[in-house]
């Protein structure tokens, strides 16, 4: 694959991809595999290049909700802030599809913004989707039913991973809306009898 094909937000400065390459430490990591621990210091930030990561705030009494997804082209606006403020992390980042990633040390970060607008302009556009899927994530915890919400994760999960059959846990599906496995377990079953969904050993299959 070429350089290009990977960030192609980025394909109006060949100079700002060098030099991304060149200053960037490339990792493989498979599904599951956590990349950022909450409270971590943030050293460098990430930039997924292929596969998917999902980043998850988890709470005190151990209840997680996922945030948002990171695709393949896109970093983690997160860690970004997190870095420049030299503050530890607030999110955990876990891999959702297995990935490749670039990892850029957060003095380079600083010197691109500098040095290049175009990198600048795609650090800013990561964060209007951000602040757009937040606001989403916060819309649908305070006014939709935990059912409704469940559904449009599943259809996320399906366009992100372009197959209909979903290899998860009912447990984890819980941690990713914030709620009880019970209450997913039951929900589940409801769908199945509606004929939404097809249940069998860790996975779901959309119909």
């Amino acid at each position: 694959m070429e350089q290009s094909e990977e960030l192609k937000e980025l394909q109006s400065s060949p100079e700002l991809l060098r030099k991304l390459y060149a200053h960037s430490l490339r990792k493989k990591y498979e599904a599951g595999d956590i990349i950022l621990h909450e409270n971590a210091s943030i050293r460098s930030i990430p930039i997924v290049t292929k596969g998917a990561l999902k980043v998850i705030r988890s709470e005190e009494d151990g209840r997680e909700l996922l945030l948002y997804y990171i695709q393949a082209g896109e970093s983690c606006i997160m860690s970004f802030l997190g870095g420049m403020h030299n503050e530890t992390s607030k999110v955990k980042a876990e891999v959702e599809e297995d990935a490749e990633i670039l990892f850029l040390p957060m003095d380079k970060v600083t010197l691109f913004i500098r040095e290049h607008p175009q990198w600048l302009d795609y650090i800013f556009r990561l964060y209007h989707k951000r602040f757009e899927e937040l606001l989403e994530i916060i819309h649908a915890v305070t006014f939709r039913k935990v059912d409704e919400r469940m559904l449009t994760l599943l259809h996320k999960k399906q366009a992100l991973t372009g197959s209909n059959i979903l290899h998860m846990t009912h447990e984890q599906l819980a941690n990713e809306l914030g709620t009880a496995r019970v209450v997913v377990s039951r929900l589940l079953k409801q769908l199945e009898e509606m004929g939404k969904v097809k249940l069998g050993r860790n996975k779901i299959t959309l119909m």
